[in-house]
Parts: structure tokens; sequence; C-alpha cells
């Protein structure tokens, strides 16, 4: 294993292109002979002919040609267009065959489903007043920073009247300060490009360079952004590179052959999803997606781009059967041109926004996910730990007097905590499919299961690793998650309900005032434990460290249904132990045990430590000190 990689602002260099790619195809507007109109430019180097149809020419190909150059891209300009006019290209294959209308693959803004026009929007003309989060975000290392990230689906965290959608304006006006009450230190967006299907929550995109128009225009998303910055809160953009849907008027054969995907289903074809893969090995291909990154962090100022199903890509033989995969030249199932690309995508994310931040969901053990380009690693910033949480899971569903035989899922996480820059993620993927809410996860009657929700939300903030919640798990959501409605945010009337929200408030704010729970997340010299092995008790405890010397929090929690008096936790070190988190408060509806506040450590000592916390360990629960010297 490695160690954590070196701070991601010194370590990825790749310049920034001068002419990105979104400058140059798509439709933008132009001048031509004192005209105004716009300017059309599309790759589609197979086909026979090219036009750009739309309201303006009654949708008739034979009107506004388009002239092909050696490169492969098709170019036009159309006076007289206006901002808001639907357009697609008619293209004709090699074999002299129409194909199905094509929106722009570089279009900045679409029709809202079912209809799949592009809409022309050139850049928006948008003044920004986000400069000093702007310069300020990209100062310091992301890995001593408290970040906790709030997932959100923007069609589900909310509604309106008779169900409808908020806009993006109304969302920045009710979510962000949600988001910034609750302490959050970004807002994770599951994807927002245009994407024909709502059951796909995003992840089949049709449109990558346009915002979705369920929730209003690209200005209306970018003042989302500005909203959000001015709040102090960071935007990470869900991103799909993997694969695409097979929709007729996407990128699936776009100009009659396969351009964009491999021609070989065995390589360009996910059985599990139903969906096109790009072809990475194609130079174009893999510039079209990186630009489309690019875009992201420069157009609308997102801070960061979590990356789907990076193991899909990073593995030829993924979900596949022997047989159904084509082996790399060295003969091994390693995607050697998706890793090239990721690379690249990564070194140019760095290179174009200052303190934005990478974050692959990667389930697998591939070695180097976080660590630089230059040590071999993948350039990402981060990596969910998606290994933590399974294990951790799968103990919590357990009644707890069957958890000390399970008691090792807490623990083996930490063989490997510091081998990635690691967020712990409960996502979006833990509350859908059969799997029910995070609360009815865990075991008992309702005392039980609310006081184990706290407990395990305790122990997440208090373990090493950055954070990740989706919405409603923060107040207890009772349901599964419904894309298709509001979170039941009517529950927040029961104190059972709001005591979780309430604490998970008190949590970030824990994780953010005490440096030594955050400082140190992806550094093994900021952990100790101190006890790992009472599983009769199914007790853990372990020392987390700030820089400083002498900085120190305990973690510890009690994960059955059993107060435990007297419980001497060893410490290192003399003084007061302030309680900062008691997950059994009676402000969060626990049974109100525990220590006063704080406890002096005293002589003699325990856990091979020459001081001891004479511990009240509330039922289920978890308890943050911080060390007041």
């Amino acid at each position: 294993m490695h160690g954590p990689a070196p701070d991601q602002d010194d370590t990825q260099r790749a310049p920034a292109r001068p002419d990105a790619l979104y400058k140059v195809l798509g439709a933008h507007k132009a001048e031509r002979d004192g005209t105004p109109g716009f300017r059309f430019a599309v790759w589609a180097p197979n086909a026979r002919r090219v036009s750009v149809v739309g309201d303006f020419n009654a949708w008739d190909g034979r009107k506004n040609p388009m002239q092909g150059s050696d490169s492969g891209v098709w170019e036009t300009f159309v006076p007289g267009l206006q901002m808001g006019d639907h357009y697609k290209f008619e293209l004709e294959g090699p074999d002299g065959r129409l194909l199905p209308l094509k929106a722009d693959p570089l279009a900045f803004q679409s029709q809202l489903r079912p209809e799949t026009a592009s809409v022309l929007h050139a850049e928006p003309d948008f003044t920004w007043d986000d400069h000093a989060w702007m310069s300020e975000r990209g100062h310091g290392d992301p890995r001593k920073k408290p970040i906790s990230i709030y997932e959100v689906h923007l069609g589900s965290w909310a509604r309106g009247e008779n169900n409808r959608w908020l806009t993006y304006r109304e969302l920045a006006e009710k979510l962000i300060p949600y988001v910034q009450e609750m302490g959050f230190s970004h807002i994770e967006l599951l994807p927002i490009n245009e994407h024909p299907f709502d059951g796909s929550w995003g992840y089949q995109p049709t449109g990558l360079f346009a915002p979705t128009s369920r929730f209003g225009t690209p200005d209306d998303f970018k003042y989302f952004m500005e909203s959000a910055h001015k709040a102090g809160i960071g935007i990470l953009l869900d991103w799909v590179p993997g694969h695409f849907p097979v929709d007729g008027h996407g990128l699936g054969l776009f100009d009659g052959t396969h351009l964009y995907e491999h021609a070989d289903p065995r390589q360009g074809f996910h059985q599990d999803w139903g969906t096109y893969i790009y072809n990475f090995g194609r130079a174009e291909v893999t510039n079209f997606l990186v630009d489309n990154a690019r875009f992201w962090l420069e157009n609308y100022h997102l801070d960061g781009l979590r990356v789907d199903a990076v193991a899909s890509m990073l593995y030829l033989d993924y979900s596949r059967k022997s047989g159904e995969w084509v082996a790399n030249r060295y003969g091994g199932n390693e995607n050697i041109e998706a890793i090239d690309f990721l690379r690249k995508m990564n070194e140019t994310a760095y290179s174009v926004a200052p303190g934005a931040l990478t974050v692959a969901e990667e389930s697998t053990s591939w070695p180097g996910v976080s660590h630089p380009t230059y040590t071999g690693g993948l350039g990402f910033g981060f990596k969910w730990n998606m290994g933590w949480m399974h294990d951790t899971l799968r103990y919590m569903q357990q009644d707890p007097i069957h958890r000390r035989y399970h008691h090792s899922d807490l623990t083996f996480g930490l063989l490997y905590a510091f081998s990635e820059n690691f967020i712990l993620p409960i996502s979006h993927d833990e509350v859908v499919h059969g799997k029910g809410s995070l609360l009815g996860r865990m075991p008992g009657d309702e005392w039980q299961r609310f006081a184990n929700l706290r407990a395990y939300l305790g122990f997440m903030w208090g373990h090493p690793g950055k954070k990740l919640l989706f919405m409603g798990s923060e107040f207890g959501q009772v349901g599964e998650w419904n894309f298709n409605a509001s979170l039941d945010w009517h529950v927040l009337q029961y104190p059972v309900h709001s005591g979780v929200q309430k604490l998970v408030r008190d949590l970030n704010a824990a994780y953010r005032d005490v440096p030594a729970l955050h400082e140190r997340d992806c550094e093994a010299n900021g952990f100790e434990w101190i006890v790992s092995d009472d599983s009769d008790n199914s007790v853990i405890a372990w020392i987390r460290k700030g820089e400083k010397e002498g900085d120190i929090a305990i973690v510890v929690s009690n994960f059955t249904p059993i107060p435990r008096e007297g419980y001497r936790l060893g410490v290192p070190l003399p003084g007061f132990y302030r309680e900062v988190v008691n997950t059994d408060a009676a402000i969060y509806s626990g049974s109100n045990i525990g220590n006063a506040g704080g406890l002096e450590a005293e002589e003699p000592g325990n856990h091979a430590r020459p001081y001891a916390l004479n511990l009240t360990l509330p039922p289920l629960s978890t308890l943050i000190f911080e060390r007041r010297g």
C-alpha cells in the first residue's frame, strides 16, 4: 500500500489548452458580414451529408447544409437565429441512409423531456459575484479540511405545489440555507446533465454540456451556484463519463458508425445497464469527455466532480463472464485507454480549477486511485470508501445480541483506511432497490432503531475520512427514497426525527470546530486505537490527533442497548476531556445518560496508557470528547 498522496495543488501540473472544445464545436453566437446569427460545428467524419435543422427552417435538411472538412468537422453559419430556437443535426450515413435527427453533443441547453431538441443558448452571459469564494477555494490542502457532503437529487429533495419540481432559483432560496444551517461544507448533486428518463436519476445523460431544463435555464443554474458560494458551500457534480444511453437522438451511431462507442459489443456495450461504452482509445472521444469536465469547472464554477462507476471503466471484464470481454494488448483485464483518460481528466481538472476536487466512486482495491499521476496513480483527490460502508452497515443490521460475532466489521476498515484519501459514503445507492431507508435498516423497536442510527452517525463522523450523507438520512427518513416525490419533511414534527437532524447539525459543527477530527483524516499518524477488541461488550474506542502536539479527540461507541458505568478508558494525556457529542443526549431524543459534560483524566491509567477516563457509556451510543489541556 502507498502512503497518502501529496497535496494535489502541487502535483497536478497539466497546462490548460487555450481553446476548449466546447468553444469550437456546437452552436455559438457569431456575425458574418455584419449579420448576426449562429455558427454551427459538429464532428461527424463518416457522414456523407450533414445539415442543421430546426424551427427556423421547418426542419428541412435541404435548407441549411453544412460544409465538411478533412478533420471530420462540419460547419455552417445561419443568420437571424435567436436564443431559444430549437435545432438538431440531420445526417446521412456512409451508406446513404438518413439517421434519426441528432441532438447537438455540445448543446448548452436542451428541451424538456419528452422533447429532445437542442436549444440555442450561447455561453451564458452571466456576471459572477463569487470571486472571494473562488479565490479562497484554492488555499490549503483539502485532505486537512472538514469536508462534509450532503448528497442531493434536486428533483426530490422537496417539491412544490401539485408535486412540481422546484426551480434552480427556488432551490437556491431553500436548499442552500438549509445546508448552511446543517453545517455541511458541500452539496453533491446527482447528475443534472440533460437526460430523457427521470427514472435514471440523471445517470443516463444525453446532453453532457446542458444542465437539465427540468429546473430552469443555464443562467438559473449559475444563480444556484453563485448562491451556494456566497453561503460558503461548495458544489460537486456527479459526472458520468463511463457510458451513455442508446436513445436515437443521442451519441450512439452518431454518423452512422460507432463513432463515440466501441463497435465490438464486448467492449462497447454495458450488459447491466443497456448502455453504450465510450471508446476511450479514440482521441476525439476522450477530448470530448475531458473538455466536458473542464466545461463544468470553468463555465459553471463547480467545485468538483464525483466520477461515477470508475470500476466499470478500469476493468475490461467488469460484470462479464469468460468469453464476453476482450483483453488488452498485454493479455490483461485493465482498460489501458480508460486509465489514460482518467489521468488526463484529473490533470486537466486540477490545472484549470484550483481548489476543486475530483472524487472516484471506485469499489475495488485498484491501487493509487487518489494518488498523483506522476507516481502512477489515477490522480483523483479522493475515493469513496465502499468497503467501509458495506462492512459497517452489515454490522449495524445485526441484532445487538449478535454483534459480538461481527466485531471485525467495525475494525477491518482501519487496515486500509489510509491507503487512499477516503470519503465515507452513505449515498443514494444505500436507500433504493429494496434496501429501505438508513433508519429502516436499523434493528429493534422504535427507540432502538433511532438510537442505533444516532450511534452509527456519531461513529461515522468520529471515524477517519471525509463524510457524505444522502438527503433524508439526516432526519431519519422512514421510507425508501422515491425519486418522484419530496422527502418526508413532515416527520420533523416528531422529536425522534428532529433529534436526528439536530445531531447531524451538531456532528458537522464538532467535525468543523475540533481540529483533531479532520486535520489528519487521511494520515495514519492521526489515528490510534484504544479499544479494538472488546467484542463481548461491542465497545470500540480510538484517539484522533490534530497537527498540534496534545491536540486530541476521543471517540467511543457502545453498540449494545446496555448502559455501562465505570468503563475505564485509557488516554495518553492528562487534562479535562469535554464531551462534545453524546448521541444519547435528551436533545436528540436519547435517554440522556452521559458524563455531565466531560471528565478529568485520572490515574491510574488503563489500556497501556498513563491516564484514564472513568466513563459512563450510554446504551447504543457514540461519545466524542475533546481534550482541553
